[in-house]
């Protein structure tokens, strides 16, 4: 007993005597501190670029895929609810919003290197852009789509005959279908041609 209480005694003097200058203690204080305010500032960092400001801040944006955007249903429709760049394009969860982030940074460096800066350079790499996120949807299984729209939720008996039909295949768990295999273009302007 006398032995284990001598460790602990012997531990709190080692946090508590200086280092060179501060106790390891306060070390640990502000290091404690530090981290919290990094993880914050990365958290806030995060969320700054899923806004819809953030991302039509490069006219390569702003005036493309914005000025579609506008004109969808994802912008304005009868129930006022919008989704905005982010809810379609960026996971909920983190580790797969993180991977995501990592990716748009390809894009970030195309806006900086002027690789879709005019509109016949942006119609000319529409086609690799969109399948390149046609095959995240896919991946993804259109999870950013279906944290909106769900199967269960659907009224198919007043959706058209096809949609109805369409819709019962794909909520099939073995259907190997997803949203995006039908719903490309649902947003934005499909490409002049698709492979």
């Amino acid at each position: 007993m006398a032995d284990s209480h001598q460790s602990s005694k012997s531990g709190w003097h080692f946090l508590c005597r200086p280092s060179a200058r501060y106790s390891i203690m306060a070390l640990i204080g502000v290091g404690f501190i530090l981290g919290i305010l990094l993880w914050e500032g990365f958290n806030w960092g995060l969320e700054k670029t899923n806004t819809l400001e953030f991302c039509v801040s490069c006219h390569e944006m702003r005036d493309n895929v914005y000025q579609e955007y506008k004109q969808s249903a994802h912008y304005s429709n009868l129930s006022g609810v919008r989704a905005s760049c982010s809810d379609c394009h960026v996971p909920k969860d983190f580790a797969h919003k993180i991977i995501r982030k990592l990716q748009a940074s390809k894009e970030v460096w195309g806006n900086l290197t002027g690789v879709i800066d005019t509109k016949e350079k942006f119609e000319a790499k529409r086609l690799e852009m969109a399948k390149s996120e046609w095959g995240r949807m896919k991946d993804s299984d259109s999870q950013e789509c279906r944290n909106c729209h769900q199967y269960d939720a659907m009224k198919l008996d007043i959706q058209d005959k096809s949609a109805k039909k369409k819709h019962e295949q794909a909520a099939k768990p073995d259907s190997g279908k997803t949203c995006i295999d039908c719903h490309k273009g649902i947003v934005h302007e499909l490409p002049d041609t698709i492979e």
